[in-house]
């Protein structure tokens, strides 16, 4: 109770104007130069689908984990950056789960808990808002049914929800809902698929890879955070935008330009 009394007062004591959003996550948020086109975080299209005042810091980098992107001091930096009121999304689980690098894994009930823990409260002494953000599903089915191959993460952070009080974008359950919708033939186009003769600028050699995004994916993905973003009583859900045709484009811009 004290934790939820002490976040509403962060809130409260906040002007809207004055809130902006981080992004402390990994690869599938990160912000990509115009030469891995098609690659695309969600990240990198969320502030289309939010007004033009709104502001948004992308902090997402590939290949890190809580564990890394504590240990490389990218977090410190963060919380050295932002001003009490802003709102910090953090997304981790990926890279977590890399059993063969040392340097990311952290076990979900253990050590990924404690850098959750370390996280939240760190940034609610910063007189920061965190919302966890559960990481998005692969391109992983079992049969016609989708996977969760990250889900003991999201598990964890569920759990935090209700014993911090700290609020949650539940973009696995979203996005598997959304990959559900498509099948696996369908949802190829969220993800980098490409071959030779695409001639893609950032893969001239193809790709095929069921968990970084396209252009198409990384703008669904963004719109489901928006959409969630707008369930929060925050001051940051007032700008997400009611249509937002950016971000529920059926063919590639060609760029990740909002229009």
């Amino acid at each position: 109770m004290r934790g939820a009394l002490f976040a509403a007062a962060l809130v409260a004591a906040a002007p809207a104007s004055a809130q902006t959003l981080f992004i402390a996550s990994d690869s599938t948020a990160q912000h990509y130069a115009a030469d891995r086109y098609p690659q695309t975080g969600w990240g990198q299209m969320l502030p289309c689908g939010l007004s033009a005042d709104a502001v948004v810091v992308n902090r997402a980098i590939g290949g890190r984990s809580t564990k890394s992107f504590l240990a490389e001091g990218r977090w410190d930096s963060l919380l050295a950056e932002a001003k009490p009121g802003d709102v910090v999304l953090i997304q981790f689980g990926h890279n977590d789960s890399s059993t063969t690098k040392p340097e990311r894994y952290a076990p979900a009930a253990t050590l990924y808990r404690d850098n959750l823990l370390r996280m939240i409260w760190e940034a609610r002494g910063h007189g920061l808002v965190p919302v966890l953000v559960t990481p998005p599903v692969r391109r992983s089915f079992d049969g016609t049914r989708v996977k969760a191959d990250f889900a003991a993460y999201s598990e964890v952070m569920r759990a935090l929800v209700s014993s911090t009080n700290t609020p949650l974008l539940d973009l696995e359950a979203r996005s598997a809902e959304l990959l559900q919708r498509l099948g696996p033939d369908g949802s190829r186009k969220l993800y980098l698929h490409l071959k030779p003769e695409d001639k893609a600028v950032g893969f001239p050699k193809g790709i095929d890879d069921d968990t970084h995004f396209s252009e198409l994916g990384a703008r669904a993905m963004a719109d489901l955070v928006a959409q969630e973003l707008k369930t929060l009583k925050l001051p940051i859900a007032d700008k997400v935008l009611p249509q937002r045709p950016d971000l529920t484009r059926d063919r590639p811009l060609g760029s990740t330009a909002c229009r």
